[in-house]
């Protein structure tokens, strides 16, 4: 135990915690000569590659002078805010990465807050300091006040500072150092960080914080063993959230070498490891000493914030594109999810055909929902919606924390948009660089849509990161989107000349030769109401005009939406069809005449 060192690495998006990982495992030599070592080695999801970010926590271990330093590479992005918050009850301690220019972001106060809660001592890394522009004195300055908001005691606040470039694989004592290597910063962790505490001679206690999934071996739980030993084929009791003990037999015990595993006979308190033969383990529960089953606290999780319905595919398009598309399949998918993420609620509705799922925010959500297209899955979702409680017989609701840096010309235009959401601005700082960073505390539902109107108004330079805040009293109506749509009112296909003709009345989402159906939106409409239009109607000819005599049409170019920007972009009575190929927006109710009738009613 005193040779094992568990740290993990928390951070805002983009400030570098993956690369400051990958570095690490290279210089401490886990890697062989030979070895063809891709970068960003920890992201190893396929979203995660392309977007850049850590969704799902993962472990690596490496040996630096004779010492075990277990690192935990935790998502940066609130919305995966159960990953961290169960991930941090493993380590001793943390690194905090922090951007030389940009300095601490909302993620970064969220994470540090749980951290210090746990009383963990962190050390403060301050990367890119090869950036330009970097600023990294007013940094330290600025996460030491962060420090002291967030209530730390006197020995979080004398926390040991390593200036660093993950890029280049650098760290220093003190920014004038000449220094070419990451030893700084592992020297710095081996001194500052507890050796985990424990008893390895005591009863078995391990409390499992991560599930993974293996074909071969089935159910697999990964975790700290805080107390005892831990061996191969001994029988142990799993103590259940609700109570129940189950009596399993240990068939395989992992531990970690660099990012592989490797399999082992025992394992003692301080080490984390990941075990196999507990068929029914769950995050959350301790896997105890048979003759003297003593359980861990259970994992407190942040209550979701957000909640969104997702149901069957019924529109005229079901079942075309997509191998998964029944309710059984879509509630299979969903019991799935549940058994590795901490932080979602799935709960069935009224209808067999629509399940609701809360979550911490529209990318958690957003990610799962990716996830299941590129399985094959086939589904409908509806428009994120926030969740109300009631405090003192009053309703209340959730704010959050926005982060904007944006030129000095827009700042007017972006205080007056947040300021019609119900937002109430809290700090002002303007830079030196043209730029103005501006704090706000805005109801989640008011961010709903936000970011495509935002990215307009502030012609793509702006920059928002939010997180949340607080439950606080319900703040009125929100006003929703400003613009109706353009819905087909037929069943075919989208035909240029139609297209050019609806372009006068605003702007179109689908390209020609585009199948379209009754009720499918293909369009902005200029004005506050929704239109129906013929997208495929063909221009009439007669014998004296053939097609080829006019000009060829030309088309402005269609808005094509993401995932995240369909979400945001959808109103109360609309849904979006996903499927593996396609994303299309669509109104609840496809009839016009019937659509009518219903506001009407």
């Amino acid at each position: 135990m005193k040779k094992i060192r568990n740290i993990a690495i928390i951070a805002h998006v983009d400030h570098g915690k993956t690369t400051l990982v990958d570095a690490m495992l290279r210089q401490s030599g886990v890697f062989n000569s030979h070895e063809t070592v891709t970068d960003r080695v920890m992201d190893s999801n396929d979203l995660e590659k392309e977007r850049g970010i850590t969704i799902f926590s993962k472990n690596a271990s490496l040996n630096y002078d004779g010492y075990k330093i277990n690192i935990v590479d935790t998502p940066g992005h609130a919305d995966f805010g159960g990953e961290v918050q169960r991930i941090l009850k493993m380590a001793d301690s943390v690194l905090l990465l922090v951007d030389a220019f940009e300095g601490p972001m909302p993620q970064t106060k969220y994470v540090l807050k749980k951290s210090l809660e746990l009383g963990l001592r962190p050390i403060v890394v301050i990367n890119k300091i090869d950036r330009p522009n970097s600023r990294p004195e007013d940094v330290v300055d600025m996460v030491f006040d962060l420090f002291v908001e967030l209530n730390a005691n006197e020995a979080q606040l004398d926390f040991p500072i390593i200036y660093a470039s993950a890029k280049n694989g650098v760290s220093k004592y003190n920014l004038e150092d000449d220094n070419d290597n990451l030893i700084p910063l592992l020297e710095t962790i081996v001194k500052h960080v507890d050796e985990p505490e424990g008893d390895e001679n005591a009863p078995l206690q391990m409390l499992v914080t991560t599930i993974e999934y293996d074909n071969y071996i089935g159910k697999m739980g990964t975790g700290k063993i805080h107390n005892g030993k831990i061996k191969l084929g001994e029988e142990v009791v799993l103590l259940k959230r609700d109570g129940e003990r189950l009596l399993y037999r240990i068939s395989k015990i992992y531990t970690y070498n660099g990012l592989k595993k490797v399999e082992i006979k025992e394992a003692s308190a301080g080490d984390i490891v990941t075990v196999a033969g507990l068929e029914m383990v769950d995050v959350g529960e301790t896997i105890a000493d048979r003759e003297n089953p003593i359980p861990l606290p259970i994992i407190d999780i942040d209550e979701p914030t957000l909640a969104m319905t997702f149901m069957v595919n019924d529109s005229p398009f079901a079942g075309k594109e997509g191998k998964w598309i029944t309710s059984r399949n879509i509630w299979d998918r969903l019991q799935k999810e549940l058994q590795t993420n901490v932080s979602l609620v799935v709960e069935k509705t009224e209808s067999a055909d629509a399940f609701i799922v809360k979550g911490r925010g529209e990318l958690q959500l957003s990610i799962l929902i990716e996830n299941m297209r590129r399985e094959g899955y086939e589904l409908q979702v509806s428009k994120p919606q926030v969740i109300f409680r009631e405090l003192d017989g009053k309703k209340t609701e959730p704010l959050e924390l926005a982060l904007i840096d944006v030129p000095d010309e827009f700042v007017g235009v972006v205080i007056e948009k947040l300021g019609i959401r119900k937002g109430e601005m809290i700090n002002m700082i303007q830079g030196n660089d043209g730029y103005t960073r501006l704090e706000f505390k805005v109801p989640a539902r008011g961010l709903i849509g936000f970011r495509n109107e935002f990215m307009t108004e502030t012609k793509g330079t702006g920059i928002i990161n939010h997180s949340f805040y607080e439950y606080e009293f319900y703040k009125g109506e929100i006003p929703s989107r400003t613009r109706g749509v353009l819905i087909s009112i037929d069943n075919g296909v989208s035909v240029a000349y139609s297209l050019f003709n609806l372009q006068d009345r605003g702007t179109i989402f689908i390209p020609a030769v585009t199948e379209v159906y009754e009720g499918m939106i293909i369009g902005e409409h200029s004005r506050e109401n929704d239109l129906v239009v013929n997208a495929c109607k063909g221009k009439k000819l007669t014998n004296t005009r053939s097609s080829g005599t006019d000009e060829a049409v030309k088309l402005v170019p269609p808005r094509q939406f993401t995932l995240e920007q369909g979400l945001e972009y959808i109103a109360d009575d609309e849904l979006l069809e996903v499927t593996p190929k396609s994303i299309r927006m669509r109104k609840k109710i496809l009839n016009a005449s019937l659509r009518k009738r219903s506001k009407k009613n």
